[in-house]
């Protein structure tokens, strides 16, 4: 049985917290801002981040003033209110779970979702919350590890997944699955960190 529920996340988080900035940011700066590039969105666009962590996306988001933010563990938020205040950013700031999002439908311009598909419980209830909340014509941004659609997972890859889903995140997901439930288009899928293993992938509501 995974350990993978919004109860854990939210404790190994809180847990991460000192050291979370250290590894998300340097390791994965270039490929945040790669993917708010091809964002391409306007400063006055609606945007939410969701699964926001401590704001690291916030610093290639100058000059934006519709900017919502939330994550699932109160201290990233709290930390990413701090950033946010120290960019001069207005942000909206909230303790939120990503597969239950309390926003109307067709709320926001664009979606940003960075390192959270592989790790939030159901990644199928956050896309389809993702496409309720974005308006027609909308985008979201993701950059994440996915499997490459037609490869199926090892049984030592399911094995060591086990480890990774309850430590870190899940290894085996598809991006290519978790759209298919929607209607969301896919745009562009490059690859980044690690050889490609991880994905930039940009989606559009119809």
């Amino acid at each position: 049985m995974s350990l993978n529920t919004n109860t854990w996340n939210r404790l190994r988080y809180t847990l991460y917290l000192p050291v979370y900035d250290l590894v998300a940011d340097r390791i994965f700066r270039k490929y945040r801002k790669r993917s708010i590039q091809l964002l391409a969105a306007n400063p006055s666009d609606n945007i939410l981040l969701l699964g926001a962590g401590t704001g690291l996306d916030l610093t290639y988001l100058h000059g934006f003033h519709n900017l919502t933010a939330i994550d699932i563990t109160p201290g990233m938020i709290a930390r990413l209110k701090q950033r946010a205040e120290s960019l001069h950013l207005p942000v909206r700031a909230e303790v939120m779970d990503g597969q239950k999002l309390d926003f109307a439908d067709n709320s926001f311009d664009a979606v940003i979702l960075h390192l959270i598909l592989a790790v939030i419980p159901d990644p199928v209830a956050c896309i389809e919350e993702v496409e309720r909340v974005l308006k027609p014509g909308g985008t979201a941004m993701v950059f994440d590890k996915f499997l490459p659609n037609d490869q199926k997972p090892s049984l030592l890859r399911r094995f060591f997944n086990q480890i990774a889903s309850t430590l870190f995140s899940d290894i085996n997901r598809s991006i290519g699955h978790i759209i298919s439930y929607t209607s969301l288009r896919q745009e562009v899928n490059e690859p980044a960190a690690l050889g490609g293993t991880f994905r930039i992938v940009r989606l559009r509501k119809p």
